[in-house]
């Protein structure tokens, strides 16, 4: 057998491996038995970290609480944004929480890693702006006069210092060492493409002060987005990623669009390296690969969620179901709103 042959096949296994590890962080979202993270005790024993995040928990157990709420803020998410497509981001009770699904480097793969680096930002950065960490508070290098006339108070969101975590904690598997791979590569862009989305998506929020309501004196603080806003911008990145493959510009290793043609990416655009699979078979070889029997279509729909797509051609079941509904709703003065509660028959189809 070819030896360049069986070195790429070697090379192309370590960085599945690889790939599968860097998101086991993610089983964090599933630890419900282990309580509030308070102490390093509880960080040796949280399953999915590589040794340098369990360093990282020992010198920030207070943060860790908040990473937690990341991976399921991150789950739950690309839950909502694929739930009309065929793969629609199910989990697994073991690690990874995506399967192997995410262990190539797709499209899927990039939007995965994108929205779990973003996440971990947005709630570390929440965490600072509740006061819930004694490491970081309020943004005070927002203050003064605004060129706009306005002053500068409140609690700015601490955004610097949740890209930094998020930075340090996500990263630290592709960066711990020192690799050049593609895959690589491809995750560290798409974990600064997911933080970036929050980056520039800060917004400006005021409150007026003055007699009756009037505007005399304005204050505004820096907000983060809401999160789901930055799902459906990561998602738009994902319907326009752009293939990539990795070449040697200089001494440097760095992915260049693989069609010539095609614009070069900035930081903000997801790139991916494998084609995706179509989803539409079970695959007991892929764990998560779960196929599209018996999920839900909408009939009239040619997109993705309509039948003939998401069942792959292969036909669907209709089925009439009773659903209850509140209907006939009223104010009542004061102050509730009361409603009836209607029957009605619908229909309900699901793949073959």
């Amino acid at each position: 057998m070819n030896q360049d042959y069986v070195l790429r096949c070697v090379l192309t296994l370590c960085c599945v491996l690889v790939s599968a590890r860097a998101s086991n962080w993610l089983y964090l979202a599933k630890l419900s038995s282990v309580g509030s993270i308070r102490d390093e005790e509880t960080c040796e024993r949280l399953r999915g970290l590589i040794q340098k995040q369990v360093q990282i928990c020992k010198r920030s157990v207070e943060v860790m609480d908040a990473v937690r709420r990341g991976a399921q803020l991150a789950i739950d998410e690309c839950q909502f944004q694929f739930r009309n497509r065929r793969w629609n981001c199910s989990t697994l009770e073991t690690m990874p929480v995506f399967g192997k699904v995410v262990t190539h480097g797709t499209r899927e793969a990039a939007f995965v890693y994108a929205i779990s680096a973003a996440s971990v930002a947005f709630a570390v950065t929440r965490a600072c702006s509740s006061g819930e960490l004694e490491k970081c508070g309020c943004d005070h290098n927002v203050h003064g006069v605004s060129p706009e006339g306005f002053q500068w108070s409140g609690c700015s969101d601490n955004i610097a210092y949740g890209v930094a975590f998020s930075q340090s904690f996500v990263d630290v598997r592709e960066r711990s060492k020192g690799q050049s791979s593609s895959r690589a590569l491809m995750n560290l862009h798409n974990n600064e493409a997911g933080r970036k989305a929050i980056l520039s998506h800060m917004r400006v929020e005021c409150k007026c002060h003055g007699v009756s309501g009037s505007c005399e004196v304005k204050t505004c603080w820096k907000a983060m987005p809401p999160f789901c806003k930055v799902g459906n911008i990561i998602k738009e990145k994902f319907d326009g990623a752009t293939e990539v493959e990795q070449r040697k510009v200089g001494s440097t290793k760095v992915l260049v669009p693989r069609n010539s043609q095609f614009k070069p990416h900035t930081d903000e655009d997801l790139v991916y390296l494998d084609p995706s699979p179509d989803f539409c078979d079970y695959d007991p070889r892929t764990p998560g690969m779960l196929g599209t029997v018996g999920r839900q279509c909408n009939r009239t729909s040619k997109a993705i969620d309509g039948c003939e797509l998401m069942c792959c051609g292969r036909g669907f079941q209709t089925q009439e179901v009773e659903v209850v509904d509140r209907c006939s709703c009223k104010f009542h003065w004061c102050c509730y709103v009361k409603c009836k509660q209607c029957r009605k028959m619908v229909e309900i189809h699901t793949c073959r």
